[in-house]
């Protein structure tokens, strides 16, 4: 693998990668948000902002965090899992709570919130 740790020309192409991916997608974004509507569907903008977010990530990841460079022991991958798996735990449990804070209300607010839900 070339040795891409620390050089000026490394950085800056890391750099015009990551600018060029957030434009793309602000102006994916701003064109569908026009009158033109290129996607209608707004699962498919937001899975376009994802994977070009992916990709971004894997940019900086190479480029700034020097992921793929370190020794056989990968240490860096090592503490990169990691970080990502309790970042993922935080993201999804928080999601799962606020999605079912309706369930630990109070009584008397669980029978109102019933009630308006099966419009009675």
């Amino acid at each position: 693998m070339i040795k891409l740790h620390g050089t000026v020309k490394t950085y800056l192409i890391g750099f015009l990668l990551s600018i060029i991916l957030t434009l793309l997608a602000y102006n994916f974004v701003v064109i569908n948000n026009s009158s033109a509507h290129v996607v209608n569907s707004p699962i498919i903008v937001i899975a376009i902002i994802l994977i070009l977010a992916a990709i971004q990530l894997f940019v900086q990841l190479i480029f700034f965090i020097h992921l793929g460079e370190e020794s056989p022991p990968r240490w860096h991958l090592i503490f990169f899992i990691a970080t990502f798996s309790a970042i993922l735990v935080i993201i999804i449990g928080s999601i799962w709570m606020m999605s079912h804070l309706n369930y630990h209300m109070s009584p008397g607010q669980m029978n109102e919130y019933i009630k308006d839900q099966s419009g009675i």
